[in-house]
């Protein structure tokens, strides 16, 4: 077993170490800070004002760039679904459905009928029939309501 003055003397060598230590720290630190700092002296005698104030307005804008870019994105939309209960409650029939597809597409009368293989006064017909189940006076408002209600995409 070590005697209490060994331990004592090894304590003490421990302190001294540290103290040391720690003072070369703080020199190498101070040297580090004043070195640092001439070179910041240098650096700003070397360029030109504009040419900082250049750097930081870049910086800026890019950071703004980012962040409206990262605050802007949002998670890709799940696939549509259309409401079956409501395309029920309206009554709705199929053809109904895509000449309200059509009419979304912004296709007039004479080419739904085209593409459908009906005659204009048959897509007039399904027209009426669904301004009066979507409650609505043109077809602008017929296609809102009806991506309101998520009949169509």
């Amino acid at each position: 077993m070590r005697s209490l003055r060994a331990i004592r003397r090894t304590v003490i060598d421990h302190a001294s170490l540290l103290r040391i230590v720690l003072l070369w720290a703080l020199v190498l630190a101070a040297g580090a800070f004043v070195l640092q700092w001439l070179q910041y002296r240098y650096f700003v005698r070397m360029f030109s004002p504009q040419i900082y104030i250049g750097i930081i307005g870049t910086a800026f804008a890019a950071g703004g760039v980012w962040v409206g870019w990262k605050l802007s994105a949002r998670p890709a939309p799940a696939g549509f679904v259309r409401n079956e209960a409501a395309l029920a409650a309206l009554g709705v029939t199929g053809q109904e459905m895509k000449v309200l597809e059509r009419l979304a597409a912004g296709q007039s009368n004479k080419e739904i009928a085209a593409a459908m293989g009906l005659s204009p006064n048959t897509v007039k017909t399904h027209a009426a029939n669904l301004f009066a189940k979507l409650e609505a006076g043109r077809r602008s408002q017929a296609v809102a309501r009806a991506r309101t209600l998520r009949l169509i995409p």
